[in-house]
């Protein structure tokens, strides 16, 4: 899988293992040699350890009654039609899979098949909603604040609403943000205190609500990579990508600017690789027809018991 910043689209990389092993908690609550992160009202999704899958509940409206999703999980399947009675009816949803994680710096990258910037008018891929960035006029191009999925804290979005997670490094001074929905950033902190310790603070943080208004929150001109078609972004403190700000709707923009040189690579790397290989994904055949199989298998083990049985009697 092609891993932005580090790698070419045939290379392969491993994942950063915390010294000794082992793997995260539920809700949030890996390992990183000292506090445990969680999320307040969280939804309890679980983390995993490196490579592992694992089921991450699922806050809010999901097309097709989706519940749950899967940390490390492949995603796939055939793409549906959401129904009516349902947010965005008629748009498509799912199919994506995980070769399909990552997009760019550009707000509206990562959708499979489409240049775009912004993400006004488009399906769903992966099932999650985009990533909502706050302001308005003033702030920025008008291709960063399309209002047709709500507000960050509107809680019909996949996962349930935004969430926050800060990942200061250990050395040279290096912040990251990880803002998705809730289920995704609980799920995602877990793996990567399980994947990156070494490289973190020996104390995170739980993660906390989105809030736009507060002026040290995530801003779209720190993005450093978008992933699962925009519905998730790492940020850095400290990078100020003004390319993102100006513009229009089309893919025609400025170049963004380069990564400072002060970052601490190696913990980009490795928070960047966590992310694109275990953000929770979910499937487009999983629910339903798992379910209508498992029942009929039940029901002809039982005939298949009683007719066992009835012939030992009689």
């Amino acid at each position: 899988m092609y891993v932005p910043f580090i790698s070419s689209p045939s290379s392969k990389r491993n994942l950063y293992r915390r010294k000794g092993g082992g793997g995260g908690g539920k809700g949030g609550g890996g390992s990183s040699g000292g506090k445990s992160g969680g999320s307040t009202g969280s939804s309890g999704g679980s983390g995993s350890s490196a490579g592992r899958t694992s089921s991450v509940p699922l806050r809010g409206s999901v097309p097709g009654g989706r519940s749950t999703a899967t940390a490390y999980g492949n995603g796939g399947g055939r793409a549906i039609t959401i129904p009516a009675g349902q947010p965005f009816a008629g748009r498509s949803a799912g199919g994506a899979t995980r070769n399909d994680i990552y997009g760019s710096r550009t707000y509206g990258s990562g959708y499979p098949g489409i240049a775009s910037r912004g993400v006004g008018g488009l399906g769903f891929p992966f099932f999650f909603w985009p990533v909502v960035w706050g302001g308005g006029l003033g702030y920025g191009a008008a291709y960063l604040h399309d209002r047709e999925y709500g507000d960050s804290n509107n809680s019909s979005r996949p996962g349930g609403p935004m969430y926050e997670a800060t990942l200061p490094s250990a050395s040279q001074n290096t912040t990251l943000h990880i803002l998705a929905d809730n289920s995704t950033v609980v799920s995602l902190l877990s793996s990567v205190q399980s994947n990156c310790s070494s490289y973190l603070t020996s104390s995170i943080s739980q993660p906390v609500p989105y809030n736009d208004s507060d002026p040290s929150s995530p801003r779209p001109e720190q993005a450093v990579q978008y992933y699962r078609a925009s519905s998730i972004v790492l940020t850095l403190d400290g990078y100020n990508d003004t390319a993102a700000l100006s513009g229009g709707n089309d893919t025609q923009s400025q170049q963004d600017l380069p990564i400072p040189g002060w970052v601490n690579g190696t913990f980009l790397d490795c928070v960047n690789q966590t992310i694109g290989l275990a953000a929770p994904l979910i499937s487009a055949g999983e629910p339903r027809w798992a379910g209508a199989n498992q029942q009929v298998v039940g029901v002809v083990g039982m005939w298949w018991v009683l007719w066992t049985l009835a012939h030992v009697i009689f």
